[in-house]
């Protein structure tokens, strides 16, 4: 191409130019042509772009929402496990509540005056060969030996050693226990013995004559002067005439559940007898010694 060549068309490009730039003054076209395809390429290349905003920022909310919902679900569980113990403790309360209710409404005697006690222990130490509990009352807090205990359903057994502030029961399903008792209906008398833990009780002496019969109570007849009479006792699960003995052979079970035991009684004696005084003799002197003359008034 030669330079002549070169110059007209570069002429014939500049008159189109300045052609179209005259008209693009006067009409605007060109310019909204080059500004609608400007805008949607750039609306196409955005519009991408944003959607992956929109898909990060929706994943990072939701992953924060995740966060904040397990923490108020933590919250939540912990608020929930201390409302099952505030709950469990309101019900511990309450049937502790119910229980000395119950032991309020026990019979009134008139040479006695219930004291409540906590037991704290089962069979321990040297009394672990013995059916036996410990309570939280000793010699000076009324638990002398041989006080009865109770509850509001019967006669749990009597306290055999104490100490200032606590001390041993003997249950009366203990092997060396032995209560005088007596049928409520039939008005049949025997010997109450324990067996052992576990193991129904034993009504010793009952006369073959007697009428006493099964489901009947037994109370305790006070002639054995342990007990005051009345307190139920047992209640009367077999009678059979003795194969050995010329008695009934008659088992029986508690009145109370010795093995869940948590607040009992004490029977404890209004007056209790005092050892009395020995008398002043003056000192001791041997045999045959003569008394030394009485002392002068000065």
């Amino acid at each position: 191409m030669t330079s002549r060549r070169v110059l007209i068309l570069a002429g014939i490009l500049l008159i189109l130019f300045l052609g179209m730039y005259t008209w693009n003054q006067r009409t605007r076209t060109l310019d909204d042509i080059a500004a609608n395809i400007g805008l949607e390429l750039a609306g196409s290349a955005l519009a991408p772009l944003r959607s992956i905003q929109d898909s990060v920022a929706g994943f990072w909310r939701r992953y924060f929402d995740i966060v904040n919902t397990r923490e108020e679900n933590e919250r939540l569980k912990t608020e929930l496990r201390n409302m099952e113990s505030r709950f469990q403790a309101v019900g511990e309360d309450l049937a502790e509540l119910k229980r000395l209710r119950e032991l309020i409404d026990l019979p009134k005697y008139a040479s006695l005056r219930p004291v409540g006690a906590r037991v704290i222990a089962g069979r321990m130490g040297p009394n672990a060969v013995l059916d036996s509990i410990t309570i939280n009352r000793g010699y000076v807090t009324e638990a002398r030996p041989g006080t009865p205990l109770v509850t509001h359903n019967g006669l749990v057994g009597r306290v055999l050693r104490a100490s200032p502030h606590t001390s041993t029961v003997l249950l009366l399903t203990d092997q060396n226990s032995r209560i005088a008792v007596f049928s409520q209906t039939s008005r049949a008398f025997g010997i109450l013995a324990g067996r052992g833990p576990g193991q129904n009780l034993e009504v010793n002496f009952v006369q073959r004559d007697a009428n006493i019969k099964q489901d009947e109570v037994l109370l305790t007849s006070g002639l054995d002067k342990k007990y005051p009479k009345g307190i139920p006792v047992a209640r009367v699960t077999s009678v059979a005439p003795s194969d050995y003995t010329q008695f009934m052979a008659v088992e029986a079970e508690s009145m109370v559940d010795l093995r869940h035991l948590e607040e009992v009684i004490l029977l404890a004696s209004v007056d209790v007898a005092r050892p009395p005084e020995a008398p002043d003799h003056g000192p001791i002197r041997p045999m045959g010694q003569p008394a030394p003359p009485a002392a002068t008034a000065q």
